[in-house]
């Protein structure tokens, strides 16, 4: 986790000496300032956990220091330091927002219980907005799969999960990239804190940095409150960037330096803000090839290409097909408030034919329709969608002719709405007018 950091400001230098000491043995990472103005340009340069201000200083008074301090950063903790002739006015700054007010001379074990007690409620309330975001991010899933190629994905899970080694995962989209992201997440040391999710390849450049940095107020037309982003939520837990290879070219260079350094600013802010986080990519797409034709940094590759693990498309583990299809049944059975319908043999045989260029994410979908549809007291052919028995093609036409009838059949089911195709296929929007291009169907 991140070291704690105290500003320390006061006119004594040996007051300053002390408690920097003092801190420093705590494990605390400490600044020091003789006054308000060095005190002003310490907090620009990075956030403080407690700014501890003397009352009474020459120039900028203890009171006008902690409004300031406040303009700068609200959540910062003020202990005010005073001399039995001014408690009076250090409840004027208790009233302005100080944590609380310590007499001089000051005993450093008194000051260290303060401390103490400022951090346990910063912690309990940082856990709470940890359990917030992990309820909404982290809707954990078993990976569901005997199949050899998934036990050797198991295996690689198990290997790279207890490090904290950046990890690539590869695989065609709707196979199940972000499930296994979640799995080492869950099987490491960070599995009390946050797994963060971003899709890379479904924003552009600009709500991408927001979404990763976060904001600062007034950034831009709209920022109307200053919002953390990704990384900063992230810290102590795992960072999942799926469709990493779609990140642009400042993007990339963004993201290098943040890997180096653990350090970045808000978009529109100045202050730099440290963040421990574990970096999980996913990507459908070559990095290597775009690696060689430039679209990708080569220093980026090599920076989160430390260990790879490549998930098998369905097609590959077809071992695994009829234990999915009955997982789902038990899933959307339990959420609609229905009977587990079991699977007619006719429908298993389909199942295991179709060679499913959507992936898991295809027959999921593929099973909740037929629970929605279904009247039969089993689920039958003719509850799937697209009447997959038409689909089921020969074991020499390639993925690519696959691809093109399978688009072009949801997209006649669906109308031609490319927003409600792109839902069933379990891609994006523009992912989708690329295919229809590429392949020259007629909408």
């Amino acid at each position: 986790m991140t070291q704690r950091k105290i500003l320390i400001v006061d006119d004594e230098l040996s007051v300053r000496q002390s408690l920097e000491g003092w801190f420093r043995e705590d494990g605390f990472a400490v600044e020091i300032a003789e006054d308000g103005k060095a005190a002003l340009a310490k907090m620009h340069q990075g956030p403080f956990d407690i700014v501890i201000v003397d009352l009474k200083m020459p120039g900028m008074d203890g009171i006008e220091l902690q409004k300031r301090v406040r303009e700068i950063d609200p959540h910062a903790a003020i202990i005010i330091l005073t001399a039995y002739a001014s408690v009076e006015t250090a409840v004027e700054a208790l009233k302005l927002g100080a944590y609380d007010y310590v007499t001089k001379p000051v005993d450093p074990d008194d000051l260290s219980h303060l401390v103490g007690n400022i951090l346990k409620q910063r912690a309990l309330a940082e856990e709470n907005v940890r359990l917030k975001e992990f309820t909404t991010l982290c809707n954990t899933a078993p990976i569901v799969g005997a199949s050899a190629p998934m036990r050797h994905v198991f295996d690689l899970v198990d290997s790279v999960a207890e490090t904290d080694s950046t990890v690539v995962i590869r695989g065609e989209s709707g196979t199940g990239k972000e499930l296994v992201a979640r799995a080492i997440h869950e099987r490491s040391r960070r599995r009390f804190f946050p797994i963060v999710a971003v899709n890379a390849g479904s924003l552009a450049e600009s709500l991408l940095e927001s979404e990763l940095f976060g904001h600062e107020k007034g950034a831009f037309t709209g920022a109307q409150y200053r919002r953390k982003g990704k990384l900063e939520l992230a810290d102590g837990g795992t960072l999942f960037l799926d469709e990493i290879g779609d990140i642009t070219a400042k993007t990339q260079v963004d993201l290098l330096r943040v890997l180096e350094t653990k350090r970045f600013t808000r978009v529109g802010g100045n202050r730099e803000i440290e963040s421990d986080f574990r970096l999980i990519c996913a990507t459908n797409k070559h990095l290597e090839k775009l690696v060689e034709v430039g679209t990708f940094r080569e220093d980026l590759y090599y920076r989160i290409n430390v260990f790879g693990i490549d998930v098998p498309p369905l097609r590959d583990r077809r071992d695994d097909i009829i234990p999915l299809a009955e997982f789902f049944v038990e899933k959307y059975a339990r959420a609609m408030g229905r009977d587990r319908k079991p699977l007619a043999p006719e429908t298993v045989e389909l199942l295991e034919r179709y060679r499913w260029p959507g992936n898991v994410r295809e027959l999921e979908n593929a099973v909740e329709r037929a629970m929605v549809i279904g009247r039969e007291g089993a689920i039958v052919p003719a509850d799937l969608p697209l009447q997959l028995e038409r689909q089921v093609v020969p074991a020499d036409t390639s993925l690519a002719a696959v691809e093109k009838q399978h688009i072009e059949r949801v997209l006649q089911e669906a109308g031609g709405n490319v927003t409600r195709s792109a839902k069933i296929l379990g891609i994006d929007r523009a992912t989708l007018y690329n295919k229809v291009r590429r392949y020259g169907i007629k909408r």
